[in-house]
C-alpha cells in the first residue's frame, strides 16, 4: 500500500495506492491520523488505485468518517474501481459514505 498525501483547494487529497488489509490497516491510520484532527478539514480520498479492501479497511474509513464529523469536517471518497465499490455497496457502506466517481464531482458537491 502506499499512500500519497497533497493539498487539495481546501482540503487534503489522499491517494491509496494498493490493499487496505489486516497487515496494514493501522499503517493508513497512521498516516492519516493528523488530517482528522483539523476544525472543519475536507478530506477527499482518491481510491482509484485501491486494489483491494478488507473489513478491517472499512473499519478504518469508518473510524475517519467519525473522526472527521466530529471535527466539523467532510470526507468524500472518489475513483473506487468496480470491485471496490461492490464491496461497499455489499456491505452498507455506499450510504455511509460521500461516494462521487472522479474528484471534480466530489470537489463539486
Amino acid at each position: 500500500m502506499k499512500i500519497t498525501i497533497g493539498k487539495a483547494d481546501e482540503g487534503y487529497l489522499v491517494e491509496i495506492d494498493g490493499r487496505i488489509d489486516t497487515t496494514n490497516y493501522n499503517e493508513f491510520e497512521g498516516n492519516i491520523a493528523h488530517l482528522y484532527n483539523e476544525k472543519g478539514v475536507m478530506i477527499y480520498l482518491d481510491c482509484s488505485g485501491l486494489d483491494y479492501i478488507s473489513s478491517s479497511g472499512l473499519r478504518i474509513f469508518l473510524t475517519l468518517q467519525k473522526k472527521v464529523k466530529v471535527q466539523g469536517g467532510i470526507l468524500k471518497i472518489f475513483g473506487m474501481q468496480p470491485q471496490i465499490k461492490e464491496i461497499f455497496d455489499i456491505s452498507g457502506f455506499s450510504s455511509i459514505f460521500a461516494i462521487f466517481p472522479d474528484y471534480s464531482t466530489a470537489k463539486e458537491a
